[in-house]
C-alpha cells in the first residue's frame, strides 16, 4: 500500500488504469476526500484542495 502525508493527514495512493491517473484517498476523516492527478506534485496540490473543501 502506498501512502503520502498531506498537511498532516495520511492518504492512500493508487493508480487508476482507466483514467491513467493516480488517485488519493484520505483515511480517518469524517466524510470522503478523494483526489486525482497525473503525478506526485499534482497529487499534493489536489490533496490540499480536497482538505480545504472539507467542513
Amino acid at each position: 500500500m502506498n501512502t503520502m502525508t498531506i498537511n498532516g493527514y495520511q492518504a492512500v495512493i493508487s493508480f487508476d488504469p482507466d483514467l491513467q491517473m493516480f488517485r488519493g484517498r484520505f483515511v480517518g476523516l469524517n466524510g470522503g476526500a478523494d483526489f486525482y492527478a497525473k503525478d506526485v506534485v499534482g497529487l499534493r496540490h489536489e490533496g490540499g484542495i480536497s482538505l480545504r473543501s472539507l467542513p
